[in-house]
């Protein structure tokens, strides 16, 4: 890779992700750390506004913008395909958000990608023979409750259990296994964490008080529970 494409792809980076690392982007482009510092000088002496936080890496200044991206046909062929697999999630809210976005990254393909892309969207089908007779349409504000540390209450019923329990929890993590999301939350009510299937959530509200960052990983909240990885759908069982 040249330099010059270097650096587009290291800005294209920048504009991606809050952060980056010098040992992120020698990886990404297989060069040494001399040479990630040698291309964010090369940016900076192009009045790029390239910003170093100190012990944590580079970020470019707030309200920066570049001229639109272009998009090969692999990587929009790429995006239309996602775009099927997302509708299998069976959560509404995230779907209708992931359609709404990409019909804005859509609007700047060149118009043969464009034409291509919609040829390609007919061209693919997705079969799920698990059939989910629930679905849910939460998982959009969640993720906002998980990015802006809020504390949300929910309504929930586990399986089997016809009784639904109130609770106040602290939206932490999700992922996904067998096409059921799982929100891994503190929860108030056991005072721990606890794994929520959000299509059994009957009700949330997200309030306006924040709480504090407990630092959760949720790769560490896998390893120190073997059921998870022992059990082949990866799915937690539920703690009442």
């Amino acid at each position: 890779m040249s330099q010059l494409s270097r650096l587009i792809a290291t800005l294209t980076l920048l504009k991606s992700k809050r952060i980056l690392t010098a040992p992120e982007l020698a990886e990404k482009f297989d060069v040494s750390i001399r040479t990630v510092y040698r291309d964010i000088r090369k940016l900076e002496e192009a009045g790029v506004p390239v910003i170093t936080i100190e012990g944590r890496g580079y970020s470019l200044m707030d309200g920066y913008s570049v001229a639109p991206v272009q998009f090969t046909e692999k990587q929009a062929n790429a995006l239309i395909t996602a775009q099927h697999l997302v509708r299998q999630t069976n959560d509404s809210s995230f779907v209708e958000s992931f359609e709404e976005a990409l019909t804005k990254i859509k609007s700047v393909f060149r118009t043969s990608i464009q034409e291509k892309s919609e040829l390609l969207h007919d061209k693919i089908y997705v079969f799920d023979t698990r059939y989910q007779e629930i679905s849910s349409n939460a998982l959009a504000e969640i993720q906002l409750a998980i990015t802006n540390f809020s504390y949300t209450e929910i309504n929930y019923r586990k399986a089997n259990d016809p009784n639904i329990s109130f609770r106040k929890i602290e939206p932490c993590a999700i992922y996904s296994a067998n096409n059921k999301w799982i929100l891994i939350a503190w929860c108030h009510l056991r005072n721990d964490y606890r794994a929520f299937r959000i299509d059994r959530i009957q009700h949330f509200k997200i309030l306006p008080e924040k709480f504090e960052d407990r630092k959760f990983s949720l790769q560490a909240y896998f390893l120190a529970d073997p059921y998870v990885w022992n059990n082949g759908d990866h799915t937690a069982p539920e703690k009442s």
